[in-house]
């Protein structure tokens, strides 16, 4: 999947696209403890953005406050041109920001297809069969089984569904929260390969994913984010290359 990257936009090109997500000088945590400690990011149109780090850096943080599942003490969050810092996670949604959580979540004792239509419960119903078909041929496996309850699908099955509900509301922005955690290989490549697909169909896409392999796959930028503040940014064929991007989130040294 290393090959990728090739495609790799510079950090001038990332100016070229409209800014959907801005993220200036972002605190927030938990209780009273800080996770997030001035936090700035971008995502512009049709780029595929991850956020890295090692485990406690704050990347699920950053993805939950910007979806507003958690409220930002400090900083401002700017989505598809409006100030969103204030809106509840709901507002959010409506106006085109979807998260995929950890863990999937989808709703096992319903089918696939009804999985589906919750996803598109902010979308008008003649909408619905334009996001299914788009869905379907993403992942032609959930076609497959679209009357099959959830609960019983492999765990990259579920993933798959759980990616193509954020879709059938037709994100602005795609949140992913590791996507390939927990998945058999097989379908960590399965799911890999169509968020490259949704990113080259200019899905905007911000992903945190501890497999380097399918950040970098995927990605065309990316932030290392270290104890609850960005460490480093550019592209991933930059952030492969930097030491600390190998001693945080690889594990090694660079070579």
């Amino acid at each position: 999947m290393s090959g990728q990257t090739a495609a790799a936009a510079t950090p001038s090109g990332a100016d070229d696209g409209e800014l959907v997500l801005s993220v200036t000088g972002l605190v927030a945590g938990y209780d009273r403890i800080e996770a997030l400690h001035g936090v700035d990011i971008e995502v512009r149109a049709g780029e595929a953005v991850t956020l890295i780090g090692a485990n406690g850096a704050g990347k699920t943080t950053l993805l939950g406050t910007i979806a507003g599942l958690l409220r930002s003490w400090r900083g401002r969050i700017q989505f598809a041109g409006e100030d969103v810092t204030r809106w509840s996670a709901e507002r959010r949604s409506r106006a085109g920001l979807a998260l995929v959580p950890e863990g999937r979540r989808v709703f096992a004792g319903l089918t696939v297809e009804e999985n589906l239509h919750l996803g598109a419960y902010s979308r008008a119903r003649s909408s619905t069969g334009e996001g299914l078909a788009t869905v379907y041929e993403l992942f032609p496996k959930l076609k497959d089984r679209r009357r099959q309850p959830a609960g019983t699908m492999s765990g990259g099955e579920q993933q798959m569904l759980a990616i193509g509900r954020a879709l059938m509301s037709r994100p602005k922005l795609l949140l992913l929260d590791e996507p390939s955690l927990g998945l058999a290989p097989l379908a960590v490549r399965e799911v890999a390969d169509a968020l490259v697909e949704l990113a080259g169909r200019d899905t905007t896409l911000a992903l945190v994913e501890q497999n380097a392999q399918v950040a970098f796959h995927v990605a065309q930028r990316g932030y290392l984010l270290d104890r609850g503040a960005v460490v480093t940014a550019g592209t991933v064929d930059e952030l492969r290359d930097d030491p600390r991007v190998h001693q945080a989130y690889l594990g090694q040294p660079a070579r």
